[in-house]
């Protein structure tokens, strides 16, 4: 009876908390578990070269490979049947080694125009190159590689399989990163500069002051990403308000450069992410006694040092909570910079969205978007460890 009763009241507890399970489920684990797949697959040239890998069994690799490697790669070539495949195969291979869109092209029309073609040098004479080869066996032997992760930080693998730099000029994935996690560390310096001293005098009022307060804060949230953005398109423009009302008033002769340079999307991204810095402080600090600042100024501290003695201290707690939230949600904004920025104040979003649409390499995307969700939660595990620390003082 016990058990029963048990039983029925976990089946209720599981009931209530389905949806949200179901929801999480299919919106947010299943695309996460597709994207790190994609991130790793690699079956495109294995379904479209299946007897390649093995003729190319214990090859050299420094050699031009054996005649029975070349008529295998030959048959495979021949028993490719949908352009898509091909497509996709001259893609993968590509990428690998620069060249092969047109090595491809021409291979298959040879092999289509002579039935018993067998040697591929007299094709082209890339075939007797052994990285054109090498290229081959790598994507053909496995499904799965490390090829878009490493790629992901400008890294690759040698000849012999070693990790190594990226040629220089091959890729600037690692710049893109690094410019993305400083100008997503701007915006939370500018946001905690403004957000704190806000949240401190919201705090400190009552009644419909605050609820005004509170109200400018929370107005962004309820209009729309774009929107927002637009209106600092407009605004940062040379002719926009505020360079009209500082030439109006004297203080610049000429438009200042607000748009299209990393400034604009620092200001734009700041005033778009300044709520998630302000609630946080907020909630921490209408929870902190009123007569503490007082008190401090009654034993004889100035209020500076008030400030830096008690107040800091005690919401720092809310300063760091609203750090991780505008950092997080900086790093993978897209919108602002596309719209704001110059070329060079790109963030990796815009590098993810033209693997995406633009090249049609879901991988590298996939890969990209792999390292940003790390870099996410290596922050959220250090913002608990501090978390814990300070509960435990």
């Amino acid at each position: 009876m016990k058990q029963r009763s048990w039983l029925l009241r976990h089946a209720k507890s599981f009931v209530l908390i389905a949806p949200l399970a179901l929801f999480l489920a299919f919106f947010f684990v299943a695309p996460l578990v597709t994207m790190m797949k994609t991130a790793v697959s690699d079956p495109v040239a294995s379904r479209a070269l299946p007897n390649i890998a093995a003729a190319l069994d214990g090859w050299d690799r420094t050699s031009a490979p054996p005649a029975d490697a070349q008529r295998a790669l030959v048959a495979d070539i021949r028993g490719i049947q949908e352009d898509e495949l091909f497509g996709d195969l001259v893609r993968r291979l590509n990428s690998a080694k620069s060249g092969f869109r047109t090595l491809m092209g021409k291979t298959r029309k040879a092999v289509a125009e002579n039935p018993n073609l067998d040697d591929l040098i007299s094709v082209d004479k890339r075939w007797s190159d052994p990285a054109f080869w090498i290229a081959v066996q790598d994507a053909a032997s496995s499904p799965v590689t490390d090829r878009n992760l490493l790629a992901a930080v400008d890294l690759t693998r040698d000849l012999n399989g070693n990790i190594i730099e990226a040629p220089a000029g091959t890729s600037a994935n690692r710049e893109t990163l690094i410019r993305t996690i400083v100008m997503a560390g701007m915006v939370t310096i500018c946001t905690v500069l403004i957000g704190l001293p806000f949240a401190m005098v919201a705090a400190s009022t009552t009644g419909w002051k605050r609820q005004l307060l509170l109200g400018a804060v929370l107005l962004p949230l309820w209009t729309s990403l774009l929107v927002r953005t637009a209106a600092w398109y407009i605004i940062l423009q040379d002719n926009g308000l505020i360079n009209l009302t500082l030439q109006a008033i004297g203080l610049t002769e000429g438009p200042l450069p607000l748009i299209f340079n990393r400034l604009g999307v620092v200001i734009a991204m700041t005033h778009v992410l300044l709520p998630f810095m302000v609630l946080p402080i907020f909630s921490v600090l209408i929870g902190i006694p009123k007569n503490l600042m007082p008190a401090a100024a009654s034993l004889g501290a100035s209020p500076v040092r008030s400030f830096l003695s008690v107040l800091l201290p005690l919401s720092l707690r809310g300063v760091v909570s609203g750090s991780l939230l505008v950092f997080m949600s900086a790093l993978g904004y897209y919108i602002t910079p596309a719209l704001i920025g110059g070329a060079k104040d790109q963030m990796i979003s815009a590098v993810i969205a033209y693997y995406a649409t633009g090249a049609a390499n879901w991988g590298m995307a996939g890969a990209l978007g792999i390292v940003l969700l790390t870099a996410t939660i290596i922050l959220y595990v250090v913002y608990l460890r501090l978390s814990s620390e300070e509960a435990k003082a």
